[in-house]
């Protein structure tokens, strides 16, 4: 295995039991303490799954596609960490086994196996190790959380692969740390730390010792049950971290301190690091005690019934409250709610937000709110497909054409206001071409791109700078034949691309805030620096709340 030199040391976080139970978060956590003694993380996400990548899977299923900064579209897991800590990931943050066997099998196909049986192991599990080591490089200390929960048999090979990465790597450069549930049976009044015991003794199974142990619990672990636990999984009783529910996952990385975890990691690896500050963590937890207003956000979509789609939208009106002294309530509206009765669904709201959104399901719906926003003075915040219905409704309402749509909705549009555009340049310069028989995970504007903005406008204010770098991921554009007529009608353009003069920002004057953008402003949120465009329209909903 080359890298050898590299230097950067790994932590492989697995989970047993049950899934969801907050890998993501408590990786982020330990990642955010370790950062705040002075090293650099990086991180990596393996997810067992077949598909190549997040892009085409069902927000329904998988909650929502995070967009990286190089426009790799990847598990919302990624937002967790590029929220928590100040490294941002890339393509490279995150493999999935269709990737993997992709890999492979392209190799292949090219001969470098020269005829050999291809098989999971070595074949796959070394594709996985130099993905890994592909990742880590130039950092003090790689996380590497493998999805799924360890006895399935999709994360076999992904086990198999750390295992022999410890071995060769050596364990003072490897440390594996174990996320399992210690449920609280009421009947009987106890603890039980026997999933537990069975989750560690599968991992032994296949050769992986954990270092740590951290152990989900809903109230304090008992000292009998800490000592239980470290008896009979092989683990000291200092590592056994017991990670209770918390009501704010900000106060993690503290929870986790309290606990010495940060010691224990940099004990493992034999490092030096000043102490963690984590004052910038319990300023956010104070901020949220200090919020001394609440405002109600309609948030109109069609995946309403589920949080996890718009998991960063939510976390960036999160923030917003917190710079805001704002506590911020979101409803979950259906958008086919609003196209019945647009009056009695928003009604009471003290601001409306429409998010991106594949599909046609519901579009008369968010045109119809963004058209109740404009015409009642509410701020408006609409993000990608959001700031396209709020363009078909200022042209059929305000610019006179009553015909106007997109034509993903509507390929014959009369008047198509938004439509594909068939040639724009990629982050990387590249001049791409689309149309409507193009692979639908190669379409898309995809990843940051630059955006020039216009003097005087609500756009300039919020960011106060003349460029900006967004993360883009949609394949329709406003269509620039219209620009001149929409102006004329009033409608302010006040964002548009460098390379290519695609419209990236509208906004309406005459109204206490209302605005739309093209790109997705929710992968940039930070719970520290907030951005710009949530917080003034949280900051928008509060004055409207406090009248």
């Amino acid at each position: 295995m080359s890298g050898h030199a590299n230097g950067t040391r790994y932590i492989f976080v697995t989970g047993g039991v049950v899934s969801s139970l907050g890998k993501g978060i408590a990786a982020a956590s330990l990642g955010a303490l370790l950062e705040a003694r002075g090293l650099s993380v990086s991180v990596i996400k393996l997810d067992p799954y077949l598909n190549v990548d997040a892009g085409t899977m069902s927000p329904f299923q998988h909650g929502e596609v995070y967009v990286t900064r190089d426009g790799a579209e990847t598990d919302l897991d990624l937002g967790h960490y590029e929220r928590f800590l100040k490294t941002r990931t890339s393509r490279l943050s995150n493999f999935t086994t269709g990737q993997i066997y992709n890999n492979v099998i392209n190799k292949e196909r090219r001969g470098d196996y020269l005829g050999g049986t291809v098989q999971v192991i070595p074949h796959i599990t070394d594709e996985i190790k130099r993905c890994i080591l592909e990742g880590g490089e130039g950092a003090d200390i790689c996380l590497v959380e493998i999805g799924g929960t360890v006895g399935d048999i999709e994360s076999l090979p992904f086990l198999e692969a750390i295992r022999q990465f410890a071995v060769e790597l050596g364990h003072d450069r490897v440390l594996f740390m174990h996320l399992t549930l210690v449920p609280y049976i009421p009947s009987s009044q106890e603890m039980k730390t026997k999933p537990t015991q069975h989750s560690v003794k599968e991992l032994r199974s296949i050769g992986i010792q954990p270092d740590i142990l951290v152990c989900r619990v809903d109230r304090p672990l008992p000292e009998n049950e800490r000592r239980k636990i470290a008896l009979f999984t092989n683990v000291q009783d200092r590592s056994v971290i017991a990670a209770e529910d918390v009501d704010d996952i900000y106060k993690m990385p503290s929870l986790l301190q309290s606990q010495h975890l940060d010691d224990l990691v940099i004990g493992h690896f034999g490092m030096a690091a000043p102490v963690a500050d984590l004052s910038n963590w319990s300023a956010l937890v104070d901020a949220r005690t200090s919020q001394d207003v609440s405002v109600r956000v309609a948030m109109v979509g069609k995946y309403v019934d589920l949080a996890d789609a718009y998991k960063s939208v939510n976390e960036a009106l999160s923030h917003a409250g917190l710079h805001t002294a704002t506590r911020v309530e979101i409803d979950y509206v259906d958008s086919e709610a609003v196209e019945r009765d647009p009056e009695g669904a928003l009604s009471g709201v003290d601001a409306i937000l429409v998010p991106g959104g594949f599909g046609e399901r519901g579009i008369e719906g968010k045109i119809a709110a963004a058209r109740h926003a404009r015409r009642h003075g509410i701020p408006y915040f609409g993000i990608c497909l959001g700031m396209q219905v709020a363009c078909i409704d200022y042209a059929r309402d305000i610019a006179g054409l009553s015909e106007a749509h997109s034509t993903e909705f509507r390929p014959d549009a009369t008047d198509p206001v938004i439509a594909l555009v068939t040639e724009w340049h990629d982050a990387g310069g590249e001049r791409q071409i689309r149309d409507e028989n193009v692979d639908m995970g190669g379409t898309m504007r995809l990843g940051e791109q630059r955006c020039r903005l216009v003097p005087d406008t609500l756009a300039r204010r919020c960011y106060d700078a003349d460029d900006i770098y967004e993360r883009h991921r949609h394949r329709y554009e406003f269509n620039n034949h219209y620009r001149d007529r929409l102006s004329q009608a009033g409608l302010v353009f006040s964002g548009f691309s460098v390379e290519d003069d695609l419209v990236e920002i509208v906004e309406i004057t005459e109204h206490p805030w209302f605005l739309g953008c093209q790109f997705h402003p929710e992968f940039t949120s930070t719970p520290r620096a907030g951005h710009p465009l949530f917080i003034g329209f949280i900051a928008a909903a509060r004055e409207r709340r406090q009248g």
